[in-house]
């Protein structure tokens, strides 16, 4: 483990040669799209290199114990069984399985607040649509935050008799929050509501234990924080709710006539494909272990806090919840001037060569930050300067 400082910009510099990023370039947006460290992505072609040289070999008699084995080494990180887990190419993916898998009926409700993602709230609402149900409903959450009750409470006023079910975000993705869904999964558990937690950010980011969540449903992709490669993720089911999922794409399920013993075999051929982003996985987490998952979540939440504070400076706005790690971890969300998005997300790429999403949400304009070990405080310095020349 390292036990560099969180402020020891030079000592932490030997992290970031762990990329090959492009020098024109100041990435800070590892929460859209984070790019794998140069270890994982040879572990990703080495098993790339395996299955082109012998494919016979590789899908016959190397593919299921290698994804076993991969899968065990991905429960333990999240804290669950590797028989409630399968691998799915991205959260995604895993969202549109537990949607098609679900027995809506007319008149049933699914609840989601106003944070959610995008992509999420089309599946839910092609869902609703497909079986005849209520539109999803959005529990619009209260700004600014100031407790977990204050959240907890706003999404319970609006669970009814015919909630169904409950999606929720583990850390918002257009917002960068990180709510209370232990919370909201046992109470939602004591009304008889099933959860399904869209965990993308989550993953490394927090420390994340799954069981003690008691959720129904927990999808993530791992090319986020745990810089897996990307089209690498996972669907958790808790075993109440095994019996119910059916994969999207329906193959063989396990090759040689095997026979299916369990929900996840479904899942382990779904045809031919190159399996490498999941079994590369092992890589990403042995890479984040060598740093030290807690020095690793200590010094990137300290990034962001930085870049929070130095962009409060500039823009005299504050975020939309407290300067606590309680509710942001690697992601700093600060509301910029009025304005229009692409146009300034456009302008600091050409200009400055910096990727940062520019986000809109509820009339306003924000800037999300992600930090991740290769970036430094100079790195957000200038940000925060071509910020104030454009802004």
């Amino acid at each position: 483990m390292s036990e560099l400082l969180v402020e020891d910009e030079e000592g932490w510099k030997k992290w970031r040669e762990k990329w090959d990023l492009h020098d024109d370039t100041i990435y800070l947006n590892h929460g859209s799209f984070g790019p794998p460290p140069r270890s994982v992505r040879e572990a990703r072609r080495a098993w790339s290199d395996r299955l082109d040289s012998q494919p016979m070999d590789f899908y016959l008699r190397t593919w299921e114990p290698a994804l076993k084995e991969a899968i065990s080494h991905l429960a333990e990180l999240v804290g669950t069984k590797a028989a409630n887990m399968v691998c799915v190419d991205n959260a995604t993916y895993g969202m549109n399985v537990v949607a098609a898998s679900m027995s809506l009926r007319p008149g049933d409700e699914v609840l989601l607040t106003d944070h959610e993602y995008g992509a999420v709230q089309r599946i839910w609402t092609r869902a609703c649509q497909r079986a005849g149900a209520c539109p999803p409903r959005h529990v619009s959450l209260p700004l600014p935050i100031e407790s977990n009750g204050q959240l907890v409470d706003a999404i319970f006023a609006e669970v009814n008799q015919h909630t169904q079910l409950i999606v929720v975000s583990h850390i918002t993705s257009p917002t960068a929050i990180t709510l209370p869904v232990e919370i909201i999964c046992r109470r939602a558990r004591e009304m008889g509501v099933a959860t399904c937690i869209d965990g993308p950010h989550a993953v490394a980011q927090l420390p994340l234990e799954i069981d003690r969540l008691d959720c129904d449903f927990y999808t993530a992709s791992c090319h986020k924080w745990l810089c897996a490669p990307f089209g690498s993720g996972f669907l958790y089911v808790h075993p109440r709710q095994q019996a119910l999922i059916e994969p999207i794409v329906l193959s063989w399920g396990r090759l040689a006539n095997q026979p299916l013993a369990s929900w996840t075999d479904e899942f382990t051929w779904l045809g031919t494909r190159d399996p490498s982003a999941f079994l590369a996985v092992p890589a990403a987490i042995n890479f984040l272990r060598s740093v030290g998952l807690d020095s690793f979540r200590c010094r990137t939440h300290y990034l962001a806090r930085y870049a929070r504070q130095r962009l409060v400076e500039v823009t005299k706005r504050h975020p939309f919840t407290p300067d606590s790690d309680e509710w942001f971890g690697a992601m700093a969300h600060v509301p910029l001037a009025p304005g229009e998005g692409v146009s300034l997300q456009t302008a600091l790429w050409k200009r400055f060569g910096i990727e940062v999403p520019i986000i809109e949400f509820a009339g306003g304009r924000f800037v999300r930050v992600s930090c991740h070990l290769y970036n430094s405080k100079a790195d957000i310095d200038y940000l925060v300067e071509a910020l104030r020349e454009l802004v």
